[in-house]
Formats: C-alpha cells, sequence, structure tokens
C-alpha cells in the first residue's frame, strides 16, 4: 500500500513537472497596459506604413499624418515635429517622441496586445521570430540599399563572394521554405517587418523574383490580408509614388567573384 501511494505521488509530482512551464508561461503573461495616444508621421510607400499595418492588425487606435500624394510635404511634417532626426516612422507615444519601426513594434506588442503576433517567449518559434525582426532591417535592408546604391553608379558584372542582396533573399527563401511565417507556425510582427525590404528587393531589381517562390508565395498570402488592405487603402491610397528607380540590371546569378590567390 505504501509503495502504490509512492508511486502515485511520484507520477504527480511528474506530472506537476511537465505542466510548470505551461502553468509558469500563463502566470508570467502581463495584462495589456493602457495604450497612450500614438500619431505616425508617416511617408506614402515608406517604413512607416508597418506601424500603420501593426495597428489594424491589433485594431488599436492611432492618428496618422501625412501629406496625401506629397512626400516633400510629409517630410516638412516629420522636420517640423522631430529636427534632430526627421525620419519615418517616426512616432508621438504619449508624450515622448520614437523612431525605430521594429523597437516601436515590439513595444506596442509587449505592452499593449500581449500574446499577440509573437510567438511565445518559451517557444520553439521566439527565436526565429526575433532573429526576422532585426533581420529585417540590420542585415537584409541594410545590404539592399548599400548594393542599390553602389550599383546605380556602376551596374555589376558578376556578384560579390561576400555576404550581398541575393544571399540575404535567400536565406529568407530557405526559411519559407521550411515555414510558412517568419515567425515560424503563425503570421506575426517578423512578418509585418519584413514586407517592405522584400518588396524592395525584387521592385527595385537587386534580386530576380523568379529565382524566389517561396518569398512570392508568402507576399500573396501577407496581401490578402484584410489587415494589409486596410493600411494600404489608409497610408498609400493612391499607390506608390515617389518610386526608386530600379536597377538597369542586377548581377547574373550564380557569377560570384572569387578571391584572389595569395602567394
Amino acid at each position: 500500500m505504501n509503495k502504490l501511494m509512492g508511486r502515485r505521488a511520484s507520477l504527480g509530482a511528474l506530472a506537476g513537472l511537465a505542466a510548470a512551464p505551461l502553468l509558469a508561461s500563463k502566470a508570467s503573461a502581463k495584462p495589456a497596459t493602457r495604450m497612450p495616444q500614438v500619431t505616425i508621421y508617416h511617408l506614402e510607400g515608406r517604413r512607416s506604413e508597418r506601424l500603420v499595418w501593426l495597428m489594424e492588425e491589433l485594431g488599436l487606435p492611432y492618428d496618422l499624418k501625412f501629406k496625401r500624394g506629397d512626400l516633400a510635404g510629409s517630410m516638412a511634417m516629420i522636420r517640423e515635429f522631430s529636427p534632430v532626426v526627421p525620419m519615418a516612422p517616426t512616432v508621438k507615444y504619449g508624450d515622448q517622441v520614437l523612431v525605430e519601426s521594429g523597437a516601436i513594434i515590439e513595444l506596442i506588442l509587449n505592452r499593449h496586445a500581449p500574446g499577440k503576433l509573437q510567438p511565445a517567449l518559451d517557444s520553439r518559434d521566439y527565436p526565429d521570430y526575433l532573429m526576422w525582426i532585426h533581420f529585417a532591417e540590420g542585415s537584409l535592408a541594410a545590404r539592399l540599399f548599400s548594393d542599390y546604391r553602389a550599383w546605380m553608379a556602376q551596374p555589376p558584372k558578376q556578384r560579390s563572394r561576400l555576404v550581398d542582396s541575393e544571399a540575404v533573399v535567400q536565406f529568407a527563401e530557405d526559411f519559407l521554405g521550411k515555414h510558412p511565417w517568419f515567425g515560424g507556425s503563425a503570421f506575426s510582427g517578423a512578418d509585418i517587418m519584413m514586407m517592405f525590404p522584400l518588396n524592395a528587393a525584387t521592385g527595385l531589381n537587386l534580386v530576380e523574383v523568379s529565382q524566389f517562390p517561396n518569398i512570392a508565395a508568402w507576399k500573396v498570402k501577407i496581401e490578402a490580408r484584410p489587415a494589409y488592405q486596410r493600411m494600404l487603402a489608409k497610408a498609400r491610397p493612391d499607390g506608390m509614388i515617389g518610386n526608386l528607380p530600379r536597377l538597369p540590371q542586377h548581377a547574373p546569378s550564380g557569377q560570384r567573384q572569387t578571391p584572389e590567390p595569395r602567394n
């Protein structure tokens, strides 16, 4: 009898241990905090679209400031509000002035939409989600626009032997070959972050669109989202304006420079 009771106690303890992470995860989830007034200073077709899209996905209130069809006028509004670092997005969050779309997305999700548009902190998807949140600007957009400036001056005849635009886009393509979203199993803030640079990669002719079918399929899913469509209607009512010119050509795929031999 004592042995049976001991076994039951042991099994009960093991069950408790197995449930501990789930219970701890639920216990550690904090309720949403009160949202201050949020004003998004916006340039049509630029990174500030991410925040309009985020707020539409979450159903959170915001004010949107820009001059329709007038990028210079919208930029003047931003410069008047934030003269030291005029950039889009610039966000008035209560009495604070914030820039950097990735940081603002993390702030809004963590404070005002806990459990939404991001995987659980202790999930397998969370490291990938966080990586893509930062990769979007830190590696992808940075590489794309660096190549764009250089290639506009002198169109390339072969790809760099180092990390270039094709390589950073291929990294995203490979991930989407194994996961439906950049947040892993579900749509998340990482997908919001990745849309702008991946549109730039193909839209500016930095890479050949036909090489990246997984990204193309992902974009179709993104563009079908009602919140994305609402964002376009509000933040890009006349379509893309003031677009950068496409590269006359991009470097042929597979033709990469090889290191010169050392003596």
